[in-house]
């Protein structure tokens, strides 16, 4: 897909979101409650993905992006019998 294509996609599904915004006081609870649902499922989804992007990050590489000596991977080998 191209980069037009993609952000055509991506600008149909903000003004399908905005639709929605603007019925909303309109519609029935049910629908108030499933597209809250949703709504509080993509922000978890979002936070989540943040959350573990700056834990894996801080772990490897300090704020200068430098890696962190102390976490050096090392080899196991097998026991001599």
């Amino acid at each position: 897909m191209s980069s037009e294509g993609f952000l055509k996609e991506v600008q149909a599904i903000g003004e399908k979101f905005l639709l929605k915004l603007q019925r909303l006081p309109k519609a029935e609870p049910v629908e108030i409650v499933s597209f809250s649902v949703v709504l509080l499922f993509i922000v978890t989804v979002l936070v989540l993905t943040i959350i573990a992007c700056s834990c894996c990050c801080s772990s490897c590489c300090g704020c200068d992006g430098r890696p962190d000596p102390r976490h050096r991977k090392s080899q196991v080998r097998p026991a001599a019998r």
